[in-house]
């Protein structure tokens, strides 16, 4: 999440109005305490669901596209690598 004062939100709030509208949330600070929070109007219901985790600390995101998932996921049962090499059989 990104942090800005409220005079530099002042002074680029388009800017600012801009990034809330492609999904940023941004923290507002006013002698280093926080204010308020500028976040998009209208989301999906999972992006809802994702800033849950965020605020609730089972997530974490920095701006950016997400990477993945550092662990390698569990298979239960057969693969989809071993059913399709099944099939071609």
């Amino acid at each position: 999440m990104t942090e800005v004062a409220i005079e530099t939100l002042q002074e680029r709030l388009a800017d600012y109005v801009h990034r809330a509208r492609q999904g940023e949330r941004i923290l507002i600070t006013e002698e280093g305490r926080t204010v308020a929070l500028l976040i998009p109007s209208e989301g999906s219901e999972t992006a809802r669901r994702a800033w849950d985790l965020v605020e609730s600390g089972a997530a974490t995101w920095s701006g950016g596209r997400p990477s993945g998932s550092h662990q390698r996921p569990r298979v239960r049962g057969r693969s989809a690598s071993d059913a399709v090499l099944e099939d071609r059989r």
